[in-house]
């Protein structure tokens, strides 16, 4: 029982320390902290200065139809979201610690830097539409100076809290509201007798230019999300907030310009942006303090969000800490609201904001997509993790996200290429940085479900010699002192195969001689120093022999089993005899087989050293494919790139010459590969072993075959390996035992069928 409590106080401290400050802490309910700065964010400046426009040139019919196509990428927005709402627990940050916790950091940070820019942007940007729609009133207010006070009082408002500034947005959406009863009330005093009159398309706009200038105002979906941090429950509050907010401006967007058709004639509603005044009781008394609510609420909402936003950054270190900041002070609300309103108040003064508008409105549709295609992946990767209690169909939420994708094309696609280049400039930086996050993600899933459609697949393809390539696996008793072995293992698969590392350690593993899972961090640690991409693999064997064939038997699994062992030169002569007794068990398992000795001058060989590679093709144990298939994986290396491939051959006689010649040239073209070739008829006073020397003395790479020898030969035929390798290059002794014997380079298209196999 102390036990269990000891593992459920574990449990207790792990989460708190995952869960990102002020994540719980915050006392904002459900319509306070989700509703209110949704529905003010969404009932903004386009309801009121560009409704009446959109009908006018589009006809009504036309317009209802942008309402819906736009809603309907922005509800299931919302959906999404409050989908991973109500299975993980939204700490500060919202949509980027959505993002982040389930594609990763580097895709986070690609995202919620920009997103933190943007926020901070809006501030300015509601600052100056504030400022213009003033001048309706006071036609000689400065502008500039206007929008400078407005940040600094909005940034006053959003500092002294979120409970207090959200307060304040409660008169302003009684402003939006009134402003709304008005229109209503002027609407249906004005309205003809006969019904809703027909309002004839202008032509002057295209549907999609009309889309792209009415999507902006649907686009404030998250904004109370940004406040998660601060939320009582976020679990609750932002499903039921955000998805009522989101139906309520649905729903008016679908009012408002049956109203303003109501209320006001085709030319009326083109011409004049203010229409509204025109049509409510009252005129501007009632309109005006709406349209200002309305934008003044949108840039405290941006206010809100963006220093949580730079908060929930720093707490994972993607912008990195300020020297000399202690990361308390750093991890704090200040820093971010001081920088937030340091970037709003420099921004007034660089003019040209109408494409900085358009650009950040890329960026809110890029983490609106991304949070969609989350919610998408998360369901599809079937993580015993995700069981949210407000479950969205995977092609409803992944509708949303190509929906985002398309909406930014279609408002500028200029702007959407920047923003995607932006992002995918971060993202690359991000990647290069080294960091751990301390939770899991849905790209595991997603890859783990990715792989068992392929590997279904493929293992229901038959293989054929076409599509065989090695997968290899690598016996080292060091991976650090054979580094050489292992790259040219990854040489081999050509960065397609896939190359494990295998250590055997003699032992016992119920008695714990040896910490498989500590080595194998180890080897992997190692492998990724020197950049080989390989998989770590550490076995407990009681002897190297038996291991070796059982692990190569296990190894693998549908269709991407290891088919080629790759073994280092052994420093005792009786270890290579085992070798070439494993190489009989090998090949009843199909596994071909092939034991390197690598030159200790190999090292120093520089990249841009030209290269030689030579295969001695003997043309009796079927092993000349294998060499040459190695050798061409090996030529299209970069590092090996421009390498000459030369096969050399015997002959015993002048005939034998002549015929090995004329099939090796009819051989290579047929195949595909460049490489050039001699046949050399053997002078009878000269042993093999001096001919090769001779041939190969300068060869970076040499390539032999390897028959099996007879039981009880296996010392001699060591011998021999040894002699012929002795004082050359770089040497692989080959033994092809793959499913396609003799057919690897065989194509189908070979105009001589009578070509003998070798």
């Amino acid at each position: 029982m102390g036990q269990g409590m000891a593992m459920a106080e574990s449990r207790k401290r792990e989460t708190k320390k995952d869960r990102p400050r002020n994540s719980g802490d915050g006392k904002l309910g459900t319509f306070l902290g989700v509703y209110t700065p949704t529905v003010l964010t969404i009932l903004g400046v386009i309801m009121y200065l560009r409704i009446g426009w959109l009908v006018g040139h589009m006809g009504l019919g036309s317009a209802i139809l942008i309402v819906l196509l736009a809603n309907s990428i922005t509800l299931i927005t919302a959906l999404s979201f409050s989908s991973i709402a109500t299975n993980i627990r939204v700490g500060v940050g919202g949509a980027y610690y959505i993002i982040s916790r389930s594609l990763g950091l580097e895709i986070g940070g690609a995202i919620g830097l920009p997103l933190f820019l943007s926020q901070a942007l809006s501030v300015t940007l509601y600052s100056f539409g504030l400022a213009e729609s003033l001048r309706i009133v006071w036609p000689e207010i400065p502008l500039q100076f206007t929008a400078f006070v407005i940040v600094l009082l909005v940034g006053w408002l959003s500092f002294k809290g979120a409970k207090v500034a959200l307060k304040t947005q409660i008169p302003l959406l009684m402003l939006v509201g009134i402003s709304l009863v008005a229109l209503a009330w002027g609407a249906m005093s004005r309205a003809p007798a006969g019904g809703i009159p027909p309002v004839p398309p202008s032509g002057e706009v295209f549907f999609w230019v009309a889309f792209a200038i009415f999507f902006p105002a649907v686009t404030g979906v998250m904004a109370g999300l940004g406040l998660s941090g601060d939320l009582r429950d976020p679990s609750r509050a932002i499903p039921l907030g955000a998805i009522a907010a989101t139906l309520t401006g649905f729903g008016i967007y679908l009012l408002v310009p049956v109203l303003l058709v109501l209320g006001a004639g085709s030319e009326e509603l083109r011409g004049d942006t203010l229409v509204w005044t025109k049509i409510a009781p009252l005129g501007p008394l009632l309109i005006l303090p709406g349209l200002w609510g309305a934008i003044f609420s949108s840039a405290v909402g941006s206010m809100l969000g963006a220093p949580r936003t730079f908060q929930a950054l720093l707490q994972d270190n993607l912008p990195g800490r300020s020297r000399g900041m202690a990361p308390e002070q750093t991890r704090g609300l200040a820093t971010g609201f001081i920088i937030s309103i340091v970037i709003s108040l420099s921004a007034i003064f660089l003019g040209g904001l109408n494409k900085v508008a358009v650009v950040v409105t890329m960026f809110f549709l890029t983490v609106y997509g991304a949070v969609n295609v989350v919610a998408a992946l998360e369901t599809l990767s079937a993580d015993p993790s995700w069981r949210p209690k407000f479950l969205v169909p995977w092609p409803i939420n992944l509708a949303g996200g190509i929906g985002c994708m398309v909406a930014m094309f279609l408002i500028s696609p200029t702007a959407s290429i920047i923003a995607i280049i932006v992002e995918l400039a971060l993202w690359l930086a991000l990647s290069r940085r080294e960091r751990t996050a301390g939770w899991g993600d849905v790209r595991h899933g997603a890859y783990e479900a990715l792989i068992r459609w392929a590997l279904i697949r493929l293992a229901r393809r038959p293989m054929s010699a076409r599509n065989w390539r090695p997968h290899v696996l690598v016996f080292v008793d060091d991976p650090e002192r054979h580094v050489s072995l292992v790259r040219f293992a990854e040489w081999f698969s050509q960065a397609r195969g896939v190359v494990t590392v295998c250590k055997l350690a003699v032992g016992d593993l119920l008695a714990g001689d040896v910490d498989v899972i500590g080595v194998q961090k180890e080897i992997q640690e190692s492998l990724d120093r020197e950049g080989i991409i390989a998989f770590a693999d550490v076995n407990v064997v009681s002897d190297v022999v038996n291991g070796i064939t059982g692990v190569a038997q296990a190894s693998g699994f549908a269709g991407m089993e290891s088919n080629t062992i790759l073994l280092g030169w052994p420093k005792e002569k009786q270890q290579m005899v085992e070798f070439l007794r494993i190489m009989r068990r090998l090949e009843r398992l199909k596994k071909s087989m092939i034991i390197g000795r690598i030159s200790q001058s190999f090292r120093n060989i520089r990249e841009d050293t030209s290269r030689t590679i030579h295969i001695w093709w003997g043309g009796l144990y079927q092993n000349g494919d294998l060499m040459l298939l190695l050798a061409y994986l090996l030529a299209r290396n970069p590092f090996w790139r421009g390498a000459r491939v030369k096969v050399i051959s015997i002959a015993s006689n002048e005939f034998m010459k002549t015929q090995t010649e004329q099939y090796l040239q009819k051989l290579f073209p047929e195949i595909r590969i460049e490489a050039e070739s001699e046949v050399i008829e053997r002078p009878k006073d000269v042993n093999l072993r001096e001919v090769i020397q001779q041939e190969s003395a300068e060869a970076d790479v040499i390539f032999f075959g390897l028959a099996t020898p007879g039981r009880g030969e296996e010392e001699s035929y060591a011998q021999r390996m040894d002699e012929l390798s002795e004082g050359l290059g770089t040497v692989f002794f080959v033994k092809n035992s793959s499913l396609f014997v003799g057919e690897l380079l065989t194509p189908d298209s070979m105009s001589d069928k009578k070509l003998p196999k070798v």
